[in-house]
Formats: C-alpha cells, sequence, structure tokens
C-alpha cells in the first residue's frame, strides 16, 4: 500500500542531479547524457521524466515516452512507460504501481485508449512481470524484442535488457 507521503512530480532543470543519484544508488549503468537527453525530450514534448519522493525522499522515477520506437505502439499510436526503477529499500511499497498509474492516468487525460510497456524476460525482472500483469498488463501478441524490434523465428539475441516482451493495456 502506498503512503499517503508519496508524491511523484514531472521533472525540471533541477532534477538531473537527483536522478543521476538514484541511479548510482541502484548501482545502474545509463550513458553519461541519458538524463540530460530525456529532458531534451521533455522539453520537446516528447515525453516526461517523473520522479516519486516518499515521506520527502527521492524514491524512484520513470519515463511516459508518448513517441516509442517500437513498431507495433507507433502504429497503433500509443505512449510506452519506460524505465521503472524505485530504490531497493523502497521497493515493495506501491511505489512502481503508483508511477505506472500516474502515467496512465496522464496518457487517458490526453485520449489514449491504449498504453504500453516492455519488460525483460531473465528472471531479474520476475517481480516486475508480475507487477505488470497484475496491473492489467499483456503481452501485445509479437513476441519478444531487442532493442524495441521485433524479433523473426530463429533470431538470436543476448538475454540482457534490451530483450523485452512489450506489453499493453487498455485505459
Amino acid at each position: 500500500m502506498v503512503s499517503e507521503n508519496l508524491s511523484i512530480r514531472q521533472i525540471d532543470d533541477g532534477d538531473i542531479e537527483a536522478l543521476w543519484a538514484l541511479i548510482e544508488q541502484l548501482g545502474y549503468a545509463k550513458d553519461v547524457d541519458y538524463f540530460e537527453h530525456s529532458l531534451a525530450r521533455q522539453k520537446e514534448g516528447k515525453r516526461l521524466v517523473l520522479i516519486a519522493a516518499l515521506d520527502g525522499r527521492d524514491a524512484g522515477y520513470c519515463i511516459l515516452n508518448w513517441e516509442p520506437k517500437y513498431a507495433a505502439f507507433k502504429k497503433l499510436g500509443i505512449p510506452e512507460v519506460q524505465d521503472i526503477n524505485v530504490l531497493h529499500d523502497l521497493r515493495r511499497q506501491g511505489i512502481g504501481s503508483a508511477l505506472i498509474r500516474h502515467c496512465e492516468n496522464l496518457a487517458r487525460d490526453k485520449g489514449y485508449e491504449q498504453i504500453g510497456i516492455g519488460v525483460g524476460v531473465d528472471g531479474s525482472y520476475g517481480a516486475a512481470q508480475k507487477l505488470y500483469i497484475k496491473l492489467g498488463y499483456v503481452p501485445d501478441g509479437n513476441g519478444v524484442s531487442y532493442d524495441r524490434k521485433q524479433l523473426s523465428y530463429g533470431e538470436f539475441r543476448p538475454i540482457d535488457d534490451n530483450l523485452c516482451l512489450m506489453m499493453v493495456k487498455s485505459l
């Protein structure tokens, strides 16, 4: 259950350092200009970067991409929730769910009838896989993708963060 003290807001120029601090705490690697690029795309109206804070502490973030590169989502004209990350010690408190629901509400408010999300296929994404299904997401029926490109039968790709099952939800 999410605390009443959870807030979610769109980032601005002053949040870049906080996002890098979250990545450091998570122990993840990102391209050197990842958040700067994301903020620039936000200013162009192509995505939103959202940060969640619990009791005043930055807890996680996600991206709502209005123009995803995955061809099936482009064809359907639906946005994609991307890069959902919550600090390890704050997981299982509803923060990830709240970020996703916030994105769904924003998409619904803009008139979208569907929204998409991708999830890695290896075991480290097990909690996310279960969460997305619990929140009503279903596979889009196109199998797995690699770097947001649909794979064909017999193709080989490494099992890494780019190998994903793409999912959709009706709003």
